[in-house]
């Protein structure tokens, strides 16, 4: 049986998935409901200065994007930092590690840019036996506005300045939270290390307006008849935050710098994949946010399963597995060549792969009727581009066959072998697998 165990930055718990700093981290009701279900640690959701309360709007905060059947793949919200007193947080957060001491339990923090206010939270926080820190630099609604969140994030910096105070100010794990609304993901993650963090955690938010109300025209969610500029997640930000998390681990100069990936992992393929790409957990909101808490049964025994069929006998051993396999553009072989291949039996002659290769790229799928519809890819023509392969409704029906040197390439006419003319059932074809 795999071990699911993981140590982060020193801090253990029985499996690598954290919840992240949101909405279901708030409550004391609401973390142990968490761990009763499973989740490996949590993050608390961020915390503030003593003062003046944050005071959150009471109407919606967050607004769906729907894939068919209102399958939610991205989420929306305009919801501010803990709104409960940092006295109240702290007594629920003492309590919760005292009786859960086997979990992970970090504390998201934001306070002004100021040294004196970190260095007033941060003994407060540590006197509670949490685990670690994890500095919000990336929310990008409300608090960015009063020079917190992504204001900081988005100026390396101001990054590298806070974490040398935090690592003053405290003995425990300090791990930085990226924003992704940057250009380029690794100055702040060179910025984190610079400054002494141990971590950095990715994605946070993505700044953004998730619709509008064509009838009422206003924005949504809406406020009053209002909206503001709210922060992206879910599984449709999954994409731009691997690409992130892949740039930092194969960056020689934050090798080393342990990461915790962050954005839309629902799956246990997710998670997988976010680890093969350098991430050292994983974190999740959205899909506890629509699922509920128990989804965590399904990534444990999914990620379990996968480790068990493919000999990983540790989380460890997943860790950047992918990361060698990513180059920069012009490092790629341009000799390669791959041709699409139809499979006759599986094809319900639906006629998308034609459309859109005849329409949009480079008219390489002809199709004839002889009583019958038929669809053939022409050699010539094709560039591998994979858009066939994509957009076809049947899985493995359409694959890429790779000519093997020796071939010949239609298009070019250099000679070939017959080395892979029965791609349908030639051992390399992935369908066959």
């Amino acid at each position: 049986m795999a071990d699911l165990s993981s140590s982060f930055v020193g801090i253990k718990s029985p499996n690598p998935f954290w919840l992240a700093s949101a909405p279901p981290t708030d409550k004391e009701i609401n973390v142990c409901r968490a761990f009763e279900a499973g989740w490996g640690g949590v993050v608390w959701k961020t915390l503030g200065e003593e003062g003046p309360p944050i005071v959150n709007v009471n109407g919606p905060r967050y607004e769906a994007l729907y894939a068919d059947a209102r399958r939610v793949i991205g989420f929306n919200n305009i919801e501010l930092i803990t709104d409960r007193p940092l006295q109240t947080n702290l007594a629920e957060i003492r309590r919760v590690k005292r009786d859960w001491p086997d979990r992970a339990l970090v504390v998201s923090l934001m306070v002004p840019c100021e040294e004196g206010a970190w260095k007033s939270i941060l003994p407060m926080v540590e006197d509670t036996g949490c685990d670690g820190v994890e500095l919000n630099f990336g929310c990008p609604h409300g608090m960015s506005e009063r020079g917190m969140g992504s204001a900081v994030g988005q100026v390396p910096e101001y990054i590298e300045m806070v974490a040398r105070w935090c690592k003053t100010y405290t003995k425990l794990p300090v791990i930085v939270k990226l924003t992704p609304n940057i250009t380029d993901i690794r100055h702040p993650a060179r910025a984190a290390k610079a400054g002494g963090a141990d971590a950095v955690s990715l994605i946070n938010t993505i700044n953004s307006i998730m619709s509008v109300d064509l009838e009422r025209m206003r924005i949504n969610p809406s406020v009053g008849g209002q909206g503001a500029h709210g922060g992206y997640c879910g599984p449709a930000v999954k994409p731009i935050a691997m690409a992130m998390v892949a740039e930092i681990a194969r960056d020689p100069a934050t090798a080393g710098l342990p990461i915790s990936g962050i954005g839309g992992v629902t799956t246990w393929r997710d998670a997988a994949e976010f680890l093969a790409l350098g991430a050292g957990n994983v974190q999740v909101c959205t899909a506890a946010m629509v699922y509920g808490f128990k989804i965590v049964q399904d990534l444990c025994d999914g990620l379990s399963n996968f480790m068990d069929e493919h000999g990983h006998a540790s989380v460890q051993q997943l860790v950047g597995r992918a990361v060698p396999s990513i180059v920069d553009w012009n490092q790629l072989n341009l000799n390669h060549i791959d041709k699409a291949v139809i499979d006759q039996d599986k094809c319900i002659q639906c006629g998308r792969c034609h459309a859109v290769c005849e329409d949009t790229s480079h008219q390489a799928i002809m199709a004839t009727k002889d009583g019958k519809r038929h669809f053939e890819v022409k050699d010539e023509e094709c560039v591998g581009c994979n858009l066939c392969v994509a957009i076809c409704p049947v899985p493995q029906c359409i694959t890429l066959r790779p000519l093997a040197p020796g071939q010949v390439d239609k298009r070019t006419g250099q000679a070939v072998s017959a080395e892979y003319a029965n791609w349908t059932t030639h051992p390399n074809n992935p369908a066959r697998a």
